[in-house]
């Protein structure tokens, strides 16, 4: 893998646009580059779009190129979110769950493990300043 190149996992991928790995693997799908058990196919591969790192754990996860797969999914209609936007959004979100609900059985915590490294200072600066006392653990 070039030094130069951003390798990211599905979840990360997914981050920059404001859908979940989940969702992300079923665009890269639909475009041929995965195949129907989450590994890229031999036309990933061949484009440099992704790659299966040698020793890394969990076995076999394979990495997806940030270049090469944002010029594919932003042709197929996905935008990046802004910063601002995420910080808003997990914000809000986190704010709502602390405060509990009967029907979801999802903890902030449990939440927040999904939310992307570079924004936690900035959304529990946001949670301190409308009165959240819950603040997403900062993660190693």
């Amino acid at each position: 893998m070039a030094s130069s190149t951003n390798w990211l996992s599905l979840k990360d991928l997914g981050q920059i646009y404001g859908i979940s790995a989940m969702h992300c693997g079923r665009a890269l799908q639909k475009e041929g580059w995965r195949d129907n058990k989450g590994f890229p196919t031999p036309r990933a591969l061949n484009a440099g779009a992704a790659s299966i790192p040698i020793n890394q754990k969990p076995a076999l996860t394979p990495l997806w190129n940030e270049k090469i797969c944002k010029i594919l999914l932003e042709k197929t209609g996905y935008k990046p979110l802004s910063k601002k936007i995420q910080i808003q959004q997990w914000t809000i979100l986190l704010e709502e769950l602390a405060k509990g609900s009967p029907s979801i059985q999802t903890t902030p915590q449990q939440m927040a493990e999904e939310m992307p490294k570079s924004i936690i200072k900035e959304v529990n600066t946001q949670l301190i300043n409308r009165g959240c006392v819950f603040q997403v653990k900062e993660k190693n």
